[in-house]
């Protein structure tokens, strides 16, 4: 098990950084909207915030007591909210590295935990089948989300704030909107788990990466099927949109690390998928950097 943090940059023959320091297999990264800072979670139950240069120094935040499972920044850089398989959202702040507070009532594994784009919110994803909506700041629950008939795998909120995602092991995707509590969208276009989701930057489309070994591209204002991405050679585990739409990336348990790039002329037009082999073992979850000039990937032999 290398337990190693890649970063991987998409310019022409520069090399990839690799960076040593969790104890166990790396679950999740993401860059911080600065793109100065990498934050990366692990098997061995601490979070560690890295420094992207040659050197790779990196801090290490403490307060999980089990797997941690996702990590995101805040759209100002200054809070990190992590979800474990201790059942709990955890929140930190970057500057003073300090933990601040937990959340605490999932009974089971926490998959996922993202802020709102405003901050104010932080919806989660656990084993439990539930995806909760909790206020920062009184660190209320606001709403649970029971709608799913398996684990939930992963959640995030549409750029505009005003609605969630989720998919699970039920094989769907759910849309929600969070000022009316309601459900909006079903989709059942997968065959397998659905493992990752991300929304466009233009919040019209929402990829999805599955089990059955296929990327979809939902389109969200006719609320249809729009593309089938076949690549994977076995369950494709991850998926992300660069911050500009103008790429995703996809990982998968067959070793490889997929960069997709996308045109829009009128809708969206698939230009060139281009598998590439990125590391050994399994690409969890991975995130494009400032720009998309440079892509994050976490893995285990």
């Amino acid at each position: 098990m290398d337990s190693c943090l890649m970063i991987w940059s998409m310019r022409p023959q520069m090399r990839a950084y690799r960076f040593v320091g969790h104890k166990d297999a790396v679950m999740c990264v993401q860059f911080s909207p600065s793109g100065h800072l990498v934050a990366s979670g692990s098997r061995d139950k601490t979070v560690r915030l890295w420094v992207p240069s040659v050197k790779g120094e990196s801090t290490v935040f403490k307060a999980h007591t089990a797997t941690v499972r996702s990590v995101h920044f805040s759209s100002d850089g200054q809070s990190l909210v992590t979800a474990s398989d201790d059942k709990t959202v955890k929140v930190w702040t970057v500057h003073r590295q300090k933990f601040l507070f937990s959340l605490s009532q999932h009974i089971n594994w926490v998959r996922c935990a993202r802020f709102s784009p405003d901050g104010r919110l932080i919806v989660s994803a656990s084993d439990d089948k539930t995806v909760k909506l909790w206020d920062k700041t009184s660190r209320e629950c606001i709403h649970s989300f029971c709608e799913h008939g398996g684990f939930v795998n992963h959640v995030d909120f549409h750029p505009s704030g005003t609605c969630i995602a989720a998919a699970g092991t039920d094989n769907t995707v759910k849309v929600w909107d969070v000022r009316m509590n309601r459900l909006l969208q079903h989709y059942q276009v997968h065959s397998a788990v659905v493992n990752s989701l991300s929304f466009h930057p233009s919040g019209n489309y929402l990829v999805t990466a599955s089990n059955d070994s296929t990327l979809k591209i939902l389109d969200l204002l006719e609320g249809r099927l729009l593309y089938t991405l076949h690549g994977h050679q076995g369950p494709a585990t991850c998926v992300a949109f660069s911050r500009v739409g103008d790429f995703f990336a996809s990982g998968g348990s067959d070793e490889q690390l997929d960069l997709s790039l996308l045109t829009l002329i009128c809708a969206l037009g698939l230009r060139a998928w281009v598998p590439c082999t990125a590391s050994e073992g399994f690409l969890w979850m991975k995130q494009l950097g400032q720009e998309g000039r440079s892509l994050t990937s976490g893995s285990e032999l």
